[in-house]
Parts: structure tokens; sequence; C-alpha cells
């Protein structure tokens, strides 16, 4: 079947967008339409400029027998003020207020469209880095670990407060909880990761950071090493010094007044802690 431009361009963007970091060959594409490659570079061209002219990401191009193009995502400065804004502003909503101070995420973590675009957000500022696997801890941080894990492709690593019979072997650990001071349990199967992996750590929220802190230790326990730290939320109200320093954050909860119903959040380190 041979297939006109406009339907290459189509499926072809769909293709990249649907296989982000991935090594594409222009064979692939040529033998799928029935093309030259002459054609295809020339489709490419014109995908890369949109890409570019809309802030959708960058195509990268691997001359040789061996190469071919890989689709980056990115997300633009203006777009990146648009998501954290519209976290920012549901998060304000005092309907969201929890006895003892806590607020209610439920719902966001489970928003696909705001998901998705968090995702892709942590997913640009990171894709600098080598990264094998996202982490997280059960169970609130899954939901963004596999968003920024579809952007980068790759894995999802679940620590888990306690071992369960599909696990087989385990690896665990004793560490701190930052906030409570207490002692508290991570595990992890063996069959997790494999030495020498870059790690990007991820959590809904931190304060002291005894969480991340922990999945570190975790980390040097497989011969692992962390690639980063992606945080939706982090709390001003820390008393102590924070056990995690390099990290990222879109929001930054100030106070939470309970007796007035009141919520307030500004903008993370998003914007001002360096790139890749």
């Amino acid at each position: 079947m041979k297939w006109k431009r406009s339907e290459r361009l189509v499926d072809m963007t769909q293709h990249l967008l649907a296989n982000p970091h991935t090594l594409i060959p222009l064979t692939y594409f040529s033998q799928a339409y029935e093309a030259a490659k002459s054609s295809i570079s020339e489709d490419l061209a014109i995908v890369k400029e949109t890409f570019e002219e809309r802030g959708t990401g960058r195509l990268i191009t691997v001359p040789g027998a061996a190469g071919g193009v890989k689709y980056i995502p990115e997300v633009s400065a203006d777009e990146a003020g648009e998501i954290i804004g519209e976290l920012i502003h549901s998060l304000e909503d005092p309907d969201r207020l929890l006895p003892g101070g806590y607020l209610y995420m439920t719902d966001l973590l489970g928003d696909p469209r705001l998901l998705d675009r968090i995702g892709k957000l942590f997913a640009s500022r990171f894709s600098g880095r080598k990264i094998d696997a996202i982490m997280t801890v059960a169970t609130k941080g899954i939901p963004i670990a596999h968003a920024i894990a579809r952007h980068l492709n790759v894995p999802v690593i679940v620590v888990r407060r306690d071992s369960k019979v599909t696990d087989g072997p385990t690896v665990s650990i004793n560490y701190v909880s930052g906030s409570a001071h207490r002692i508290q349990t991570m595990v992890l199967p063996k069959r997790s990761m494999k030495s020498g992996q870059h790690v990007l750590l991820t959590d809904d929220f931190m304060k002291v950071g005894g969480t991340m802190n922990g999945m570190k230790n975790l980390l040097a326990e497989f011969g692992c090493e962390p690639a980063g730290v992606a945080v939706l939320v982090e709390s001003e109200d820390v008393q102590e010094e924070r056990l995690v320093e390099d990290y990222l954050s879109l929001a930054l909860l100030k106070s939470v007044n309970e007796k007035e119903r009141t919520i307030e959040l500004v903008e993370g380190n998003y914007f001002t802690k360096g790139g890749n």
C-alpha cells in the first residue's frame, strides 16, 4: 500500500509521540510506508519543525547505518507555568483541608490529563540525564511515577512497606521518617533492579525528606545510583534541616490555617533550579 505524504505525517507523528526516547531507524518508516528514505527524511523535517514551533519536543537525528530519529518530549516555559498554576489553583481549594492540616490530593492523582502533563513536565527537565527507571513508595507516588515513566520510556519500581508472597526474595531496610521520627521499613524484590542502574526518585509530597533518603539508601543496597528527585509538592514548614538537597518541586506549601480554612501555595523550585 502506497501512503500519501499527509497519511505518513499523521501516522509518523503518532508513532513518535507513543515512543519517546526510542531510536527509530529510518528503514522502519521507509518499509512501513513503502517510501524512499529521502522522502522519509523530508517528512521528518516537517515533523521536527512542527514539534519545535508548538513546543512539543525535539527530534534528534542520529547519522550512520545504525542511526535513526529519536523524539525527546519538552515543555515550554509558558506551558510549564500553566500546568503549575493549574495544580496550585486546585490545591488551594479549602475543601481539601483534612484534620491535622493535611490536604486531600487523591482526586488530582487520579486525573489522567493533569498527570500526563505533570509527567511530561518532569520528564522534560530530566531528559538530559541517564535514567533507567523511576522509583516511588506505595501508594500515592505511583501515579506520578507512571506519568513520568511514560514520557521517559522507562519502567517503574514501587517500594512497599511490607513484602508480598508474589515478590519472591526481597531486600529490606529500616529508615527514619523525617517528619515523624519513626523507624519504618522499605521492602523491594531483588529482581526489581540490576546493579549500576540510574534511578529517578519521585513522590507526591516531601517535608523533611526521610522517605527520599530511605529510597537512596535502598538504591545503595542494589548498587544503583539516584539520578534525581522529583516532588509534586514540598512543604515550607520544616523545623529541621532537610535530608535531601538536590530535588525538583512543582509547588511549595507555605501555610495551612485550619481555623480560617485557608491554604497558601506558591511555585516550587521548578523555574529556579538549574537545568539537566
